[in-house]
């Protein structure tokens, strides 16, 4: 049974319970002693802070002390960590690209200068220093490294412009609102950067930048640009790549993010199977592409779930992984 190393777990319930559900024993790492995760996990560990000197000490522990086989980062925070460190974490695959795929990835700015390059739609998009005379308002002021929709502020004149940036404490830059209809496509990709499927969904509603409700469809435009995109910058993993669509039928690409999405039990649903190929390549395996393999019009609609655990520590007021196993799959082919 390969053994997977979760790190920054949080609340990611539905990646464990998928990667068991794939066969594979599951370790769940999380800074908070009561991460949800923790509670579902085969064994639960209690990490240093990411930017702690140890942390890559713990994490190649880990590897070593429970024979881990693969390592999932489920947030942005250690993915330079782990990526610059793979090396230290040896008999592991980790799921990650290369670090300077990570830093493309993180750095907006950066990512929106390179999907220019190399010939993909991406909206006008300038540093604070760097303004044009004429800005196309309404405008975004988004953080250059943010993550979970933090740190943006719709503007709609120059007064509210420099008001926002004054105002703003992260790095930023300033970016056109898109129009049209929003589009996040899932991919998964093998550690050579091929990718492997690319499903994309509709953005129904949205909370904090994750997605709660939305449906996959088989558009072979948004498929294709999905595989470009995702080869382009020689992802290794999952990543989830969203753009816009005009009335003219123009993409612009806003966002790339190199791991597993917030709606990740709406491509797990529609047959993409990401958890059995991610266990395919750390059992040296090249599976084969299967891109466009889905089931379309499968709907995600998500809601609040719980662990309770009494004071003495027993928790069988905690709903039981198969229980959950069953509600995270319905619809499943």
């Amino acid at each position: 049974m390969t053994t997977v190393l979760l790190t920054c777990a949080g609340q990611r319930v539905d990646v464990l319970v998928a990667f068991r559900l794939a066969g594979a024993r599951v370790l769940a790492a999380d800074l908070n002693p009561v991460a949800p995760t923790l509670f579902h996990a085969d064994l639960a560990l209690s990490p240093p802070p990411v930017d702690d000197a140890g942390y890559l000490d713990f994490v190649a522990a880990a590897v070593r002390d429970h024979d881990v086989s693969l390592v999932v980062p489920l947030t942005d925070l250690d993915q330079l960590v782990l990526s610059r460190g793979r090396d230290r974490l040896e008999g592991a695959t980790v799921l990650l690209p290369p670090p300077e795929v990570i830093e493309l990835t993180r750095d907006k700015y950066q990512a929106h200068r390179f999907f220019v390059d190399r010939g993909f739609g991406s909206p006008p998009t300038w540093l604070p220093d760097a303004l044009p005379e004429e800005v196309p308002f309404p405008v975004l002021v988004k953080s250059r490294y943010g993550f979970g929709s933090r740190d943006i502020h719709l503007v709609g004149d120059r007064e509210q412009l420099d008001f926002f940036l004054r105002y703003t404490a992260v790095p930023s830059m300033v970016q056109r609102v898109c129009e049209g209809e929003e589009f996040s496509i899932d991919v998964f990709s093998d550690l050579e950067g091929r990718c492997l499927n690319a499903i994309p969904r509709t953005m129904i509603e949205s909370k904090g930048g994750e997605s709660i409700k939305g449906r996959t469809l088989k558009d072979r435009t948004l498929i294709e640009l999905g595989r470009d995109v995702s080869e382009a910058l020689r992802i290794a993993g999952p990543a989830t790549i969203q753009c816009y669509r005009d009335e003219s039928g123009n993409h612009e690409l806003t966002d790339v993010n190199a791991r597993f999405g917030g709606a990740f039990p709406l491509p797990l649903a529609a047959g993409g199977e990401y958890p059995m190929l991610a266990l395919a390549l750390a059992r040296g395996e090249r599976p084969e592409p299967r891109v466009g393999v889905f089931r379309e019009g499968v709907l995600m609609t998500r809601f609040f779930w719980q662990v309770c655990v009494g004071p003495d520590g027993e928790s069988e007021a905690a709903p039981r992984a198969g229980a959950l196993s069953e509600l995270g799959t319905v619809g499943r082919p």
